[in-house]
């Protein structure tokens, strides 16, 4: 396994199992948020709206059209902005982000965040396909900018999406307006800070070859590789980093395919020797979240939450079905304050280390602190 640097800028990781290398007959969804040290990143819960048609939406930076239905979601965010770093919806849709810096320029003009395009495909999808068809249809008519961080330092950068939903999963991955998509219908996948499409490309921008062939990046004839074609041929240093840390995820995957846990994945949020949990100077993990997407429909959905930094010495916590929280009844407390005292896990949890919390997303249990 390749080893990481304490010094080397890092950033998030996704991974995600479909049967059969999952152990059991479910999806399993999982991230590691990396961001600035001091950020708050709190987790919250939103239910189902209905909205005036017309009506505007504002996201963090820009105005977008609101939909006529939202649907309940559980985000993990931070506090300053409108959208999420990674999070879960009522039918069991799960979406990460990662930062990825392409040969297409980043614009710091104010656009969407690519945290925003989260969030708005959890509000507005039933399934991990029609997620990826919110982002690119949001990305192609309001494309993606502006600050990453509250920090007035800019900090910007292109996304990589990883959506999985009880049956499959999609890498999307994008270079300013433009993408490429791979469905992932079994096995175990990661990204991490770099463009990861290659030549098995389920889905595109209908302008992406012509453009990539336009700017000679890519002559025209045969194999087209997507993140040869479009990753830059000198990497920043985080990126360079990235690529060591996608190896190693991508080894832990593979040795214990077929037998991939929620708990395989938290031991792998909580893997401080590959940099997937890490602290490097002005970053840190500062959350993580693992999902577990049973194929079942009848099976609720579990996702477990930290609301707080570094899965190696923290629990995570847990919620439940969104859809049983109806429209109008009262939205559960934000979960800032889980920073400073963590909530008891409720439902099944079957392994005494993970101290996530573990629950289906029709509650949010607030009753006693953690022990």
């Amino acid at each position: 396994m390749a080893l990481w640097s304490p010094d080397t800028p890092c950033s998030c990781d996704c991974f995600v199992s479909v049967p059969p290398a999952s152990a059991i007959p479910a999806v399993i969804f999982a991230k590691n948020s990396d961001r600035p040290r001091d950020e708050v990143q709190e987790v919250v819960f939103v239910p189902a709206g209905t909205h005036t048609p017309g009506s505007r939406l504002q996201c963090t930076y820009i105005e977008v059209e609101q939909v006529l239905k939202t649907h309940a979601v559980i985000l993990s965010r931070p506090s300053w902005l409108w959208g999420a770093e990674m999070g879960a919806n009522e039918h069991g849709v799960c979406i990460g982000n990662e930062a990825v810096w392409t040969k297409e320029p980043v614009g710091e003009g104010e656009a969407l965040l690519g945290m925003d395009l989260l969030r708005l495909a959890l509000e507005r999808s039933s399934s991990a396909r029609e997620a990826l068809h919110v982002i690119t249809g949001l990305l192609e008519h309001y494309g993606q900018g502006g600050g990453c961080r509250e920090d007035p330092t800019p900090f910007c950068y292109h996304n990589t999406f990883l959506l999985a939903d009880r049956t499959e999963a999609w890498v999307l991955e994008t270079a300013g307006r433009l993408w490429a998509a791979q469905r992932i219908q079994e096995g175990a996948r990661n990204i991490s800070n770099q463009l990861s499409v290659g030549t098995d490309i389920s889905a595109e921008h209908p302008e992406l070859r012509t453009h990539a062939q336009a700017q000679g990046w890519w002559g025209g004839q045969g194999t087209f590789d997507f993140a040869q074609v479009f990753s830059l041929t000198q990497q920043p240093v985080r990126m360079e980093a990235a690529k060591a840390r996608f190896q190693a995820g991508r080894e832990l995957l593979q040795q214990q395919k077929g037998g991939i846990t929620a708990e395989v994945m938290m031991d792998i949020l909580r893997n401080k020797e590959s940099g997937i949990c890490m602290d490097s100077g002005g970053f840190r993990t500062t959350a993580s979240m693992v999902s577990i997407l049973p194929q079942d429909p009848t099976q609720p959905c579990i996702h477990f939450l930290t609301a707080t930094p570094d899965p190696s010495s923290v629990p995570l916590g847990q919620c439940s079905n969104l859809s049983s929280l109806g429209r109008g009844q009262p939205r559960p407390p934000r979960c800032c304050p889980l920073l400073l005292e963590h909530r008891t896990p409720f439902g099944p949890c079957h392994d005494s280390r993970l101290r996530w919390i573990a629950g289906t997303l029709s509650t949010v249990n607030t009753r006693r602190p953690w022990g």
